[in-house]
């Protein structure tokens, strides 16, 4: 078989369409690098503007607000460990770089979500997409990353935001989707508008399915900022890639742990949100 049709030139293609976008749109790009960098760094001022001992109680406080006295307990231990082990600032970067990445998530994924689960041809569309998005390896967003922003903090938040996006989106299109017909056709029997069913009815119904999409989102967006540490994006990523290079298998633990530390915090929290709203409902 080889030999018999010419090898397409889709490597080239690729890079030809990166340059001219890279050109093109030089203005938009720049414009998103400043804004993703004030929002990373206006967060972690914010969060950096705390003493580390208040911010670990605030956060025991909101994880038994909303998950469970356990969580609240875990967290509170595991974060006085991160300080007491020197990863106190790489935490907050890191947590500002996933912040930023699930606050851009969740405003793309669940807007797009309502819209697909109500158009079943954007539905369609959109589907194939998300399987692309969530098959291709996660090292590969960050090529075409650098080349729109360069190395640093924007291209892991940039990379963060695509490879976390699909299980949004899926979610929410299901969990709106899955609400029981005699419901649907109870509100219909009742006069309500298509926006008032969505927002009155199928949105509350589905907002344990979106939460548990949301859930997913933050842990495919802590992954890839680990990830993105490899083209400069700070934070215990960062911590890990050095001990990784230089075959420091103690610093590697630490910074490792702290993240598993930090992983579970975020999961159980948003997941026992999703269970509490379910119970709820």
């Amino acid at each position: 078989m080889e030999g018999l049709l010419p090898k397409l030139p889709l490597a080239d293609w690729i890079d030809s369409f990166v340059d001219w976008l890279t050109v093109t749109f030089a203005f938009l790009f720049d414009a998103i690098t400043i804004s993703l960098e004030g929002i990373v760094e206006g967060l972690f001022a914010v969060l950096a503007f705390i003493p580390s001992y208040i911010l670990i109680i605030l956060i025991g406080l909101l994880a038994w607000k909303l998950s469970t006295k356990g969580i609240a307990l875990f967290a509170v231990i595991g974060l006085f460990l991160i300080d007491n082990l020197g990863y106190w600032e790489g935490m907050l970067e890191t947590l500002s770089l996933v912040l930023t990445a699930v606050i851009i998530t969740v405003v793309i994924g669940i807007p797009v979500g309502i819209w697909a689960s109500q158009k079943n041809t954007v539905k369609q569309i959109i589907t194939p997409i998300l399987d692309f998005m969530q098959t291709m390896p996660a090292f590969v967003y960050l090529i075409p990353a650098i080349f729109f922003f360069s190395i640093g903090v924007v291209p892991g938040v940039v990379a963060s935001v695509i490879f976390a996006v699909p299980p949004t989106i899926r979610l929410t299109i299901l969990g709106i989707q899955q609400v029981p017909a005699d419901i649907i056709e109870a509100t219909e029997a009742f006069g309500s508008t298509t926006s008032q069913r969505l927002l009155k009815v199928q949105l509350p119904l589905a907002m344990p399915t979106i939460m548990a999409g949301i859930n997913q989102s933050i842990m495919l967006s802590l992954s890839m900022v680990v990830i993105a540490s490899m083209v400069g994006s700070p934070g215990l990523g960062a911590d890990v890639y050095r001990a990784v290079t230089q075959i420091q298998i103690g610093k590697g633990f630490e910074a490792g742990l702290a993240i598993v530390v930090m992983a579970i915090i975020l999961d159980r929290i948003t997941q026992n949100i999703g269970i509490k709203k379910q119970g709820g409902n």
